[in-house]
């Protein structure tokens, strides 16, 4: 598999206010349930990611995702009817996105758009490409997509822009590990065992709201899972529950000040914003650039 990743980060940010596409939140979704929140191309970690992440003192950039459910599957929190399995909220782990000021694909000039947290705006590169946190969800795409014959961001980009950014359809090998179905449970989709402790949290995950303590809980409760079943052990949900609450990591401190730089989103950056001496002045490690990168 090939793609042209340079001036691009489709898959790594949401691009609809420059195409002026609002629909289509959820192109990327695998399944028959609507997700909760509008956090475009969520990126689902795996149970020993999450774990790393926490570790590493990076829960802070970690957020839960839920799901609408229209059928008995469901538990009614917050007014919502929310996706369950034996009548526990079910959810994945993904990275959090923020408002950040870059230029993909030649636009003229920069714009404040939604993108992953380790996405470095100026290079558009990820910060952590090729280390133990890369998430092998992002290191297999478009592979998922071509191996379940699903458009890709490459190819919608394409046709929103121009130019090639798939080169290569051939999906790695390693894109064949889909974990969907009964496999994913504990493993990337995980279940939250009390339902009334989330009272409130559901409704500020709808509003992008959720507090360092609401996620907290669902990244807690992620590291904590036993695959293959609905239960956590406790001990190691207090464990990872505190890294959580205690992490301060470079990209967390970054994603606070984005939110509070940002002028709307879809808006025209101001000359005045740095992007990446904001981000490498809190820590961020480096990124390549595209000189001599094929």
């Amino acid at each position: 598999m090939e793609v042209n990743c340079e001036g691009c980060a489709g898959c790594c940010l949401d691009w609809r206010p420059l195409s002026g596409d609002s629909a289509g939140t959820d192109h990327e979704r695998r399944g028959p349930r609507r997700p909760l929140d509008d956090t475009y191309n969520l990126v689902p970690l795996t149970r020993e990611t999450v774990r790393r992440y926490c570790e590493a003192g990076l829960a802070d950039v970690l957020v839960p995702r839920l799901w609408h459910a229209s059928d008995d599957h469901a538990v009614t929190i917050d007014g919502h009817r929310i996706a369950a399995i034996g009548g526990k909220p079910a959810f994945f782990v993904g990275l959090r996105k923020t408002p950040k000021p870059v230029a993909p694909f030649g636009i003229d000039g920069e714009r404040w758009l939604r993108t992953c947290v380790f996405l470095d705006p100026a290079t558009l590169q990820c910060r952590i490409h090729g280390s133990e946190l890369y998430p092998t969800e992002c290191a297999d795409y478009p592979g998922h997509n071509l191996v379940l014959e699903q458009e890709t961001e490459c190819e919608r980009v394409e046709t929103a822009f121009g130019g090639t950014r798939l080169v290569d359809d051939d999906p790695p090998e390693s894109a064949g590990n889909l974990l969907l179905g009964p496999q994913a449970l504990g493993e990337k989709v995980f279940v939250h065992p009390y339902p009334e402790d989330l009272e409130g949290v559901v409704e500020r995950a709808v509003t992008r709201g959720l507090t360092r303590t609401d996620r907290a809980k669902f990244v807690a409760t992620a590291a904590a899972s036993a695959p293959g079943t609905t239960e956590r052990s406790e001990s190691h949900y207090e464990r990872y529950r505190e890294q959580a609450l205690d992490a301060d990591s470079w990209a967390g401190r970054a994603l606070a000040d984005w939110e509070a730089l940002s002028s709307g989103i879809g808006s025209r950056v101001s000359a005045s914003v740095l992007g990446t001496a904001i981000e490498e002045a809190h820590g961020a490690p480096t990124t390549p650039g595209w000189d001599g990168r094929d």
